[in-house]
């Protein structure tokens, strides 16, 4: 009420001065009734600053009031969370990565890490596949014999279908793995055509023939195990072993200990020596080896009708005589003497009742170079090509159950896929 009297005292001393002034009352920002009163100048005619701009200042002043009654409504709802009105949206602090991210980063070195080891893992496998495949290769191009495969010809018979019949191919060695000591120089390896439970036919067996007390004889599971070095079972023998002749048939493993004419026959499943026989008159440690040595005087070998020892005496003058012997009992059933000598051959195998010679267990391109047929009692000559990959063939026996070679050739273990004429 004081303020609207002392505007008005001021008009009325304006309009004593013989000027006009100019009363207006207005709500404030907030809503207040407030007087005003404007006086025209009476000096300047017109504003500097105006501009002809009023429009321009009043929507400001505006702005400037809408934006008080915002604010003065702000700071009265600070205390009306509660009461419906919205309010503005804060994100929740980030939690501390500090220690969740040393964490994550040794997980990601050790992911770094397996997966460098699958990749070297996935080359070892391809070079392993591209082995496998130039072995394939080099059989697919193996020699074959007159009458083998070729346009118009039958494909090679899968082992046991073409039965019985004379030894007409032999094709590239194929390696199944390496001795690594140098007691696996050479030695002998197999499977057994005719295996008792609980062995089977996927059984291998492994002799590392160098040394003056041989006993070990390494068991397999299968032949996977053997390539990879790591047997199934170690079988101490009750005697030291001599040369690479042994075999396993039926459940026994047969060998020739050391320094005797004697043929052993242990068991497999009973660990025991179960018979032994002395082959009369035969020559032992180094008297009629084969060509490279070895005391390779009595080999003994397998094939579709039984059990053989290969050997020579001196009534044969080192010739070759051939005996099939009774598996269990050892004795002797029949012998044959051959005209071919002992010493002029690297070793020698039984196929169908058929004895084979190989002409040289160093040279790359050897040949099958004679075959003594014990229905007749005659020999020939032959020159079916052989292979001495690695240039030591210390071992060789036939596989009726799946008609192919094994060998022991300078610590490596290989197998020869065969062909048999079809009568």
């Amino acid at each position: 009420m004081v303020g609207a009297w002392l505007l008005l005292w001021g008009a009325l001393a304006l309009s004593c001065r013989g000027e006009v002034a100019f009363l207006r009352h207005a709500d404030d920002s907030t809503g207040r009734c407030t007087y005003s009163f404007t006086v025209p100048s009476p000096v300047e005619s017109g504003c500097p600053d105006a501009g002809g701009v009023p429009e321009l200042r009043a929507e400001l002043a505006a702005l400037t009031a809408r934006l008080s009654r915002l604010e003065s409504r702000e700071r009265g709802a600070g205390g009306e969370a509660g009461r419906g009105i919205p309010q503005p949206q804060y994100a929740a602090p980030a939690p501390r990565l500090e220690p969740g991210c040393g964490e994550l980063l040794r997980a990601n070195s050790r992911l770094e890490e397996e997966k460098g080891r699958l990749e070297r893992e996935n080359e070892e496998l391809g070079r392993r596949l591209e082995s496998s495949a130039q072995e394939i290769a080099r059989l697919r191009a193996a020699r074959c014999p007159p009458g083998g495969e070729g346009p118009g010809r039958d494909p090679l018979p899968a082992p046991g279908e073409a039965g019985c019949g004379e030894l007409v191919w032999v094709g590239d060695p194929v390696v199944f793995g390496r001795a690594e000591s140098i007691a696996g120089k050479y030695g002998v390896w197999m499977k057994d055509p005719e295996p008792l439970p609980p062995f089977t036919r996927e059984t291998t067996w492994r002799v590392d023939a160098v040394g003056t007390e041989v006993r070990q004889l390494l068991q397999y599971q299968a032949p996977e195990q053997l390539a990879q070095g790591y047997p199934t079972k170690v079988h101490i023998l009750p005697r030291p072993l001599e040369s690479t002749g042994a075999v396993v048939y039926r459940g026994g493993f047969f060998f020739q200990p050391r320094r005797s004419r004697t043929v052993a026959r242990y068991d497999l499943r009973g660990e025991t020596l179960t018979a032994q026989r002395e082959i009369p008159g035969a020559g032992y440690h180094g008297q009629y080896p084969y060509s490279w040595g070895g005391y390779t005087d009595i080999d003994l070998a397998v094939d579709e009708t039984g059990l053989w020892v290969i050997y020579s005496t001196e009534k044969a003058r080192g010739a070759i005589v051939l005996s099939k012997l009774d598996p269990e009992t050892l004795e002797i059933r029949q012998s044959w003497e051959t005209n071919i000598r002992k010493r002029g051959v690297a070793n020698a195998f039984v196929i169908c009742g058929t004895l084979y010679t190989v002409s040289s267990y160093s040279s790359p391109n050897a040949t099958i170079n004679f075959a003594y047929d014990t229905a007749t009692g005659t020999s020939r000559a032959l020159s079916v090509p052989f292979e001495n990959r690695f240039r030591y063939l210390s071992m060789l026996d036939y596989n009726p159950a799946e008609q192919q070679l094994y060998a022991w050739d300078s610590s490596n273990m290989v197998t020869y896929p065969i062909r048999l004429s079809r009568d």
